[in-house]
């Protein structure tokens, strides 16, 4: 089992959008996935066509069983016009409740005690997270494998991403310093993209100069995202022939390739 955590601490940067595709993804390609939602707001529930619930606080909080809490989400959600999804994605959903777990978890390793209850069940794990940093987002780290960084190439989105970074790099010390495995990014992926902007070509080339291969191409601002959010679909799901739908199954390859999944 390999855990992925998206993270930016700017809020409306995409960490949600790419969350659910990068799941939605995999599931499609036939492994066994959930999508943990660790935001309050519980965007990546909604997107998932499931209802708000305190499914993390209740796992963390009221020990309960992961069977009582984790929701199937309907393959009519995520799958591939004429591509039946091969695998499973479930959802562990929010709600304004997950603000409150940091005050009643003690033993910083607690997310990864229960993570490792489904290991040999689950083939990834996929976190979208607040941008608020807490001490939900520490025990979030020491069980994280790979971090995913969407950013927009705005001055406020492109600090958060540096702060974002800072931070886990001090985490993925005291995780190394814990022998608990190591943090690796996975990826820097530039969000809500306009190529005819000065500002956001200057941007990508300088993020591309500081991190090199471990930026993603670009994700382009389109219509069809929006239209996928409203209509609780992927965007391959409700507008399959759109550059949207192509970028985002590009996004699911790279991923792939970063996780070193076979093909």
């Amino acid at each position: 089992m390999k855990v992925i955590t998206l993270l930016n601490e700017k809020g409306g940067v995409g960490k949600t959008t790419l969350a659910t595709h990068i799941a939605a993804g995999l599931a499609v390609d036939g492994y066994k996935v959930i999508l943990i939602d660790a935001d309050p707001q519980a965007n990546a529930t909604l997107g998932l066509a499931v209802a708000p619930a305190p499914g993390l606080y209740d796992l963390m909080v009221r020990d309960a069983d992961w069977n009582s809490v984790l929701v199937m989400v309907s393959s009519e959600v995520y799958e591939i016009p004429d591509r039946p999804a091969e695998g499973m994605l479930a959802c562990l959903p929010s709600n304004i409740e997950t603000r409150n777990i940091v005050n009643s978890i003690q033993d910083a390793t607690s997310v990864r005690s229960r993570l490792q209850e489904v290991c040999d069940t689950v083939d990834y794990i996929v976190i979208d997270t607040s941008p608020t940093p807490s001490l939900l987002h520490g025990s979030i780290f020491l069980a994280t494998d790979y971090i995913l960084y969407p950013t927009e190439m705005e001055y406020y989105s492109l600090n958060g991403l540096m702060n974002s970074i800072a931070h886990m790099e001090q985490f993925r010390a005291t995780k190394q310093s814990m022998n608990l495995g190591d943090i690796q990014m996975l990826g820097i992926v530039p969000m809500k993209y306009r190529s005819s902007t000065v500002g956001h070509s200057e941007s990508l080339k300088e993020l591309r100069e500081q991190y090199g291969q471990a930026v993603w191409p670009p994700v382009h601002m389109r219509i069809a995202w929006s239209d996928a959010t409203l209509a609780r679909r992927m965007v391959w799901s409700s507008e399959p022939t759109g550059g949207a739908a192509k970028e985002a199954l590009k996004l699911v390859e790279r991923a792939k390739a970063g996780l070193n999944v076979e093909a």
